[in-house]
């Protein structure tokens, strides 16, 4: 058996070579982004703002959870350098600036509000407008404070009405900005670290996602009452096929007609030639060998499954590991382009999309370590005292990819597209040809 697999794989991975499609070619002309894209950067509390109250994730990091493998330190102290961080991304031209709003610094304990939290969002949101910027606003991005994992966290019904006051404190606040709001990050991932690090188990998990989608819903209702004219959305973690569909099964199809536009989150795919996503399961990301073209596969799905939505990519980013540079030679500058590049294609071939995010503006804590760095500005978050932003070869390349409205027409990939991608098993007779036209 084990040489019959053997047998297949290396057919598996010959099969490219033979079928028509799956050489380079000439790059197809591609329109540019429409008027009024938003590209943006993205970020969130617990990763950067450093100081961290009690929390479900500031009890893991302390504990010692089954993901933890770095101090959390000070994170990036963006809660005292935001301003010369939103400096950085309007430099580059970004319109639209992503943060979070933490539960547990506002709402330390039950129906205590902390004043200096609200006044610390007030200032990002204000330097966030001055700069000409739309804020993009996270009510959770994972967390939630130490006093709701002390009454069960997401699997007591009760924490839904307790999200809704805090989730109504931060609408309210903010309403008539023109803010993007999400109301959940990656619903499932959030599911999956409380899995992983203790905090739920497999036999609760069915729970806190019916707890999920009912805050969901009515914070939807709420923050549209509160705040007329909001978008509001929770984005979705893409992965390949079948698990994407258990995912969103769980999550984004029950509350489709509670969304104003599709999030996706897009980092990696698999094909029949490229399985390093298995790397994802252990948590190193660098690994991965990317996939470019599950992005267009992935706006292309969504686009299929949710027609009357427009679609915004929330995040999209590469790590490295620790900043080294990939032993392929594939840069940051690179990746960026390479997804705007199949964004547009999405584009051209009629799906709407109407924004692209990068993960992140600069490097983080990324649950866990700061050892996976996505940062288009990296900093020594360990080692460095001042966390210095240094510029990643990525910035111009945003800065030129903003500038252009997207990557020039005739731009060629540096990645060639994938051959049998999960996302779109059409791809098994040839990977998307860069010389098809659109259609």
């Amino acid at each position: 058996m084990a040489i019959r697999w053997r047998v297949a794989a290396a057919l598996v991975l010959l099969l490219p070579m033979a079928l028509p499609g799956a050489v380079a070619q000439a790059a197809v002309p591609i329109p540019r982004v429409p008027a009024g894209f938003h590209w943006g950067v993205a970020t969130a509390g617990f990763q950067t703002e450093g100081d961290a109250p009690d929390s479900n994730w500031r009890r893991y990091v302390d504990g010692g959870a089954a993901t933890v493998h770095d101090p959390y330190a000070n994170a990036v102290d963006f809660r005292n350098r935001y301003a010369a961080d939103i400096a950085l991304a309007k430099d580059m031209g970004v319109n639209t600036f992503r943060i979070s709003v933490e539960w547990p610094r506002v709402e330390p304990r039950p129906g205590e509000i902390d004043q200096s939290a609200l006044a610390l969002y007030d200032g990002m949101v204000r330097e966030i407008e001055a700069a000409g910027m739309t804020p993009m606003i996270t009510l959770t991005h994972f967390t939630h404070p130490g006093w709701i994992v002390d009454r069960g966290g997401w699997t007591n019904a009760s924490t839904v009405d307790s999200w809704l006051n805090f989730a109504g404190l931060v609408a309210q606040r903010y309403s008539g900005k023109g803010a993007l709001w999400i109301t959940f990050n990656e619903a499932t991932i959030y599911r999956s670290f409380e899995e992983r690090n203790g905090g739920l188990n497999i036999f609760q998990s069915d729970a806190m996602m019916r707890n999920l989608v009912t805050a969901h819903r009515r914070g939807y209702d709420l923050i549209h009452q509160l705040d007329p004219g909001a978008k509001v959305s929770s984005n979705v973690a893409v992965k390949p096929p079948p698990l994407q569909w258990f995912d969103d099964a769980s999550f984004v199809d029950k509350v489709r007609d509670k969304l104003d536009f599709t999030g996706i989150d897009y980092y990696y795919g698999a094909s029949l030639d490229n399985l390093s996503a298995i790397y994802g399961a252990t948590d190193e990301f660098w690994k991965i060998d990317p996939q470019p073209d599950g992005i267009y596969h992935a706006l292309k799905t969504y686009h299929k499954k949710f027609p009357e939505l427009p679609v915004y990519v929330v995040e999209n980013g590469m790590p490295t590991d620790n900043g080294k540079p990939r032993a392929d030679g594939y840069t940051r500058a690179d990746h960026l382009r390479d997804h705007v590049y199949w964004m547009q294609r999405a584009i051209a071939e009629g799906v709407e999309v109407i924004g692209y995010n990068y993960w992140s503006i600069t490097d983080n804590y990324e649950w866990g370590s700061y050892r996976a760095r996505f940062g288009l500005y990296t900093v020594d978050a360990l080692t460095d005292p001042a966390l210095t932003r240094r510029p990643t070869e990525a910035v111009p390349a945003y800065r030129e990819t903003i500038s252009g409205a997207g990557v020039p027409s005739d731009y060629l990939p540096k990645r060639r597209p994938a051959w049998c991608a999960f996302a779109d098993l059409s791809t098994c007779f040839g990977p998307v040809p860069l010389s098809a036209q659109p259609g």
